[in-house]
């Protein structure tokens, strides 16, 4: 029997264990990027280890996230990073560059290399036939030290694009069509791998914003071929050299196949709060619109931008509506300079802000209170735009044109005109000033260190007996922003105990003061949830604060991948429950007792968790491999490393 692409791949990284889904193996790494709001604490943890290079094929520090400088924090933040990566061979993009995702695509990615990032939507280049996953920072810094990158063999699902998209529907739609079909939850442990006829009809940029936005839906990663188009993408990119030809057999299996017929497409939007929350552009009724923001890593290529400059030609902003534009590249507003669309947008009304992540993450460009805010970004999660109560909808590029012109929701098939046509540039002006690229590792160089960057985070070896109460209990599609929040508080994220005030903020504002006072009584703290437990972001942050604050355990009824294999990492047990309905009898306060915890995950025996406030008990499932039991045992995997 044949291979698919991504058992060809898997099979040419292999460094341990087989490829059968469901079983743990480990990869070798051939690229890494880290961005600045998870990468300080990767380079920290990197430090950590002891090595004096980074022994992958190419490693990139992005600062993109924390470019806002309010007060000194993130200027500080950014002059580490610089200085860490000159001293252990690592490449940095600078502020200004561009957004990690769109720049890799654009400068580094590789069809069949390995990549891992410390960011949840490093699938963005599996639009280039790469393996690329994020995960959290400690993971990213192991492998930028040679160790493999370990992950559960995944199941594949093969997507078949039939058809041409019909004009005024685009790639986003087809990403909010596959995330009706398989929403947020339950697809831990697949990779969606695209395949079919109307590929031939999706440009790279295209096939990025589906690879990107897969990550909504909580698998592993997607994977496109890399086929003649992609060859035209790194010519224009002056890296041909770089394409190899990379197709699944004819012959190869699937756990699933799913078909979609792209002329059958419809404008979709994600409705609030949930990227799987899909509805047609045209039953929005005309709801009028307060601001719209396009870019982020989602769209933000030269064609998306462009699109949008000539269905604004001559026409100017609604005025009841913000319009907001952020390139993704430095590269992308060249070209847009070049070509005359970055004037034509801005005669519109644009407000042109930084090529960064900005309004995606809440850092900048909040709605107004109660706001109705149109966004071509991936994540519309309760208070992610940083205003709690605005209602954020996913959309595309052509309907956030048709929004800013008209000042409400529109179907921009509506629009009295043609849909434009853009091709993608032969020969775009490509300029890697803003990239300083290490000469080597320079051992003796000094690493600048701010007042507000502390020491990687420590933990103690997991106790025998887990006590404490239910120090908080949560339901269902607790995201990462739910646990540990984004936007104006990024700037602490080198800052672990000033961090950790912050847990679960926007869902209990005294979470973080009571669970340091459980831990200074000497109780440990456990955190009861729902299913689908640590969606979204890479953000290892949303387990190391709670480590910070004592917590041992997790009850959930699932849980997501990274966000599982952050809690391993930083030995906080991930615990399902084996009767969901356990979940309904638990409360706030009750008091839990597990017992003999380091011979049951020795021994792989199960766990009986004794409720002391009600006198009973129910089962929990633990599934670690022998791998993950040593690293939780030790009280992380940073523990682990120090006692070799």
């Amino acid at each position: 029997m044949g291979k698919n692409i991504v058992e060809k791949i898997l099979a040419d990284h292999l460094m341990a264990g087989s490829l059968t889904p469901g079983t743990q193996i480990g990869i070798r790494i051939d690229q890494t990027l880290t961005q600045d709001a998870t990468g300080t604490m990767a380079y920290l943890q990197f430090e950590a280890m002891g090595v004096e290079c980074v022994q992958t094929e190419i490693s990139v520090s992005y600062i993109d996230h924390n470019t806002v400088q309010i007060g000194f924090e993130n200027a500080d933040d950014h002059l580490y990073l610089q200085s860490v990566a000159r001293k252990f061979g690592v490449l940095l993009s600078r502020a200004g560059n561009g957004i990690c995702h769109q720049v890799h695509l654009e400068r580094f990615g590789k069809p069949g290399k390995t990549l891992i990032g410390s960011d949840s939507h490093t699938p963005t280049c599996g639009a280039l036939g790469m393996i690329a996953i994020g995960a959290g920072g400690l993971d990213v810094a192991r492998a930028m030290a040679g160790e493999p990158f370990y992950l559960s063999c995944p199941s594949v699902v093969r997507i078949n694009l039939h058809g041409k998209l019909p004009a005024w529907v685009s790639a986003k739609d087809v990403i909010l069509k596959v995330l009706e079909i398989f929403t947020t939850k339950g697809n831990v442990g697949v990779v969606f791998e695209y395949g079919g006829q109307g590929l031939a009809t999706l440009s790279v940029p295209e096939r990025a914003t589906i690879a990107n936005m897969g990550a909504e839906c909580g698998v592993t990663t997607s994977v496109f071929p890399s086929d003649e188009l992609t060859r035209q993408f790194l010519k224009s990119q002056q890296r041909e050299k770089d394409f190899i030809l990379l197709q699944a057999d004819d012959d190869a299996a699937y756990a699933k196949v799913v078909d979609i017929d792209l002329s059958k497409l419809e404008p979709l939007t994600a409705r609030p709060h949930s990227p799987d929350n899909i509805a047609t552009v045209r039953s929005m009724n005309d709801l009028p619109v307060d601001q719209v923001c396009l870019g982020s890593c989602t769209n933000s290529s030269y064609k998306d931008l462009v699109t949008v400059a000539k269905i604004l030609q001559g026409r100017v902003v609604h005025p009841d509506v913000s319009f907001i534009l952020a390139p993704g590249s430095r590269q992308v507003l060249d070209n847009l300079a070049r070509d005359g669309y970055l004037a034509s947008l801005i005669a519109s009304g644009a407000r042109l802000m930084e090529n960064a992540c900005g309004f995606c993450i809440g850092n900048s460009q909040s709605p107004k209170s109660g706001a109705v805010s149109l966004r071509t970004s991936n994540r519309n999660f309760p208070g992610r735009s940083g205003t709690l109560d605005a209602d954020v909808y996913l959309v595309s590029p052509e309907t956030a044109a048709a929004a800013v012109i008209t000042g409400r929701f529109t179907d921009p098939r509506e629009l009295s005109m043609d849909y434009p046509q853009v091709a993608m540039p032969a020969k775009p002006v490509i300029d890697d000033s803003m990239i300083i690229m290490p000469d080597g590792c320079a051992k003796d160089a000094k690493i600048y260190r701010g007042p507000n960057i502390g020491a990687p985070p420590s933990n103690d070896a997991l106790p025998d007996v887990i006590d404490g109460p239910v120090t908080i209990k949560v339901g269902d599609k607790i995201t990462t922003d739910h646990i540990i929040p984004a936007g104006a508080r990024m700037k602490y994220r080198s800052n672990i105990p000033k961090y950790a005030q912050f847990v679960f903020e926007n869902l209990d504002a005294s979470f973080a003061g009571r669970a340091l006072a459980i831990k200074a009584g000497g109780k440990h703290n456990i955190v009861v949830a729902g299913q689908s437990y640590g969606q979204g972001s890479s953000r290892e942050h949303a387990a190391i604060c709670p480590m910070h604050l004592g917590v041992r355990a997790v009850i959930a009824k699932s849980f997501e991948r990274i966000h599982a294999a952050n809690l391993i990492n930083f030995g906080i047990l991930p615990l399902t429950f084996a009767n969901e309905a356990d979940y309904d009898a638990l409360e706030a306060g009750d008091e839990l007792k597990i017992e003999n915890v380091r011979q049951l995950i020795t021994e792989g025996l199960p766990f009986t968790v004794q409720n002391m406030s009600r006198g009973t008990s129910f089962q929990v499932d633990c599934t670690l491999s022998p791998r993950q039991k040593k690293i939780v045992l030790a009280g992380g995997a940073l523990n682990v490393r120090s006692e070799k």
